[in-house]
């Protein structure tokens, strides 16, 4: 529902038109009327400037919204649709069009645009989401302080009358005053003492006694933010108009956006799912099986077929046991990469090597040319505190290389 139609009226619209519609009444009808085609029409000229003030309203979506809640009176730009002049209505035309003709702008008198109550500004909040909840889904309950319109003294401040607009500033908040420096005068602006920048003097045995004459008091509102399947990090769930309200200030929104959080066991890439699994050689040679602990906390026996060798770094798949994708609940895949854990070195007697032997296939040749010199070396462990301080000195080395240059800090 809307308060008045008039301005769709103009177009010839509907109050449900998109935005599509408006922009294609609008060319319709400012060639129609356009003032170079009818030059000894004052009543197309006089209807062309109402359909450039209809489509600067409708066409802008913030405008649209004042004049649907409160018509013409919100906008606060007169009465006759008289809000755009003759030369601000030609150059939305030549906006629009690309292009208008010459000597008609001075046609109209002179008209200040609309303007209607400011919007605040949306509040915007960062929600730390586990993985666990954007694949099973979660209602979260989170607290939010914001401004509203005193309801007692509804946003006035006190009693009617008691509201006095201050006569130093004249409403404005602030003063502006000259001071001479030798053959120079400078301006300076500062807020108003008398009315402490609000603009409006209120004696304090008139104020309202609920918002102390500040006109907006602090509500806390707990909001129920659904968090649906599938969602992804960086989306937003947008509450409309649940932002700080005043006299004549609009609430913004308030949005949250996802904030995915590390998982320690599963990496998501869209509607996929990557998890990295540890096997025992056995299991890798032989077959066997593995046990995999889900997002909804099910588990998932994992056999891996016995001639089914398992290299390192083997990448497998589970059809379907990914995330649900968002809205439409159908699951992406599971995939599953491999890790090969090698039995400890008490493994390794004589016995049983020579059993291993017997069973994995034989060594390949060396392949080392026959006229080869060969020098015979021998396998270390490394020592992680040499290896260190290895790359310490590799450093040193790179900062002391002749002609470079060293960053300097300057503290401004």
């Amino acid at each position: 529902m809307v308060k008045e139609t008039a301005l769709y009226d103009i177009l010839g619209v509907p109050p449900t038109a998109d935005d599509a519609q408006i922009k294609k009444a609008y060319r319709v009808n400012a060639l129609k009327y356009h003032p170079d085609k009818n030059q000894h029409s004052p009543e197309a000229a006089e209807k062309f400037k109402d359909v450039s003030h209809a489509y600067e309203i409708l066409s802008d979506s913030q405008k649209r919204e004042i004049y649907d809640r409160y018509g013409e009176e919100g906008l606060q730009g007169g009465g006759d649709m008289g809000g755009m002049n003759g030369a601000s209505a030609e150059a939305l035309f030549s906006q629009f069009f690309g292009g208008g003709g010459g000597g008609f702008g001075g046609m109209f008198g002179a008209g200040g645009r609309p303007s209607g109550p400011r919007r605040s500004r949306d509040i915007v909040h960062s929600l730390r989401v586990r993985l666990e909840d954007l694949y099973k889904g979660k209602i979260s309950k989170l607290a939010l302080t914001r401004s509203k319109t005193c309801d007692k003294c509804e946003g006035k401040g006190g009693k009617d009358g008691a509201v006095k607009r201050c006569t130093t500033c004249n409403g404005t908040g602030s003063v502006t005053y000259q001071r001479g420096m030798g053959h120079i005068i400078q301006q300076f602006q500062s807020a108003c003492r008398d009315c402490k920048g609000e603009g409006e003097i209120i004696k304090d045995k008139d104020r309202c006694k609920q918002c102390m004459g500040k006109k907006t008091i602090n509500e806390k509102k707990v909001l129920e933010v659904h968090i649906d399947k599938g969602m992804a990090n960086g989306q937003k769930i947008t509450f409309k108009e649940q932002g700080d309200e005043g006299p004549d200030i609009l609430p913004g929104d308030v949005i949250f956006v996802i904030d995915e959080q590390p998982h320690e066991r599963f990496t998501r890439k869209r509607d996929d799912l990557y998890y990295h699994a540890k096997v025992d050689l056995l299991t890798a040679l032989a077959g066997g099986s593995i046990a995999i602990q889900h997002l909804d906390n099910e588990w998932l026996k994992v056999d891996i077929i016995p001639g089914e060798v398992i290299a390192p770094g083997t990448l497998k798949v589970i059809e379907g046991r990914g995330m649900p994708s968002y809205r439409h609940h159908n699951h992406g895949d599971l995939y599953v990469e491999f890790e090969v854990e090698f039995p400890a070195k008490d493994f390794t007697t004589p016995e049983k090597l020579a059993l291993l032997e017997t069973i994995l296939p034989a060594r390949p040749a060396l392949g080392l040319p026959a006229d080869a010199m060969v020098d015979d070396v021998v396998l270390s462990d490394v020592d992680p505190s040499h290896q260190r301080a290895a790359g310490a000195m590799d450093e040193d080395e790179d900062e002391d290389e002749p002609g470079t240059e060293r960053a300097q800090c300057t503290t401004q």
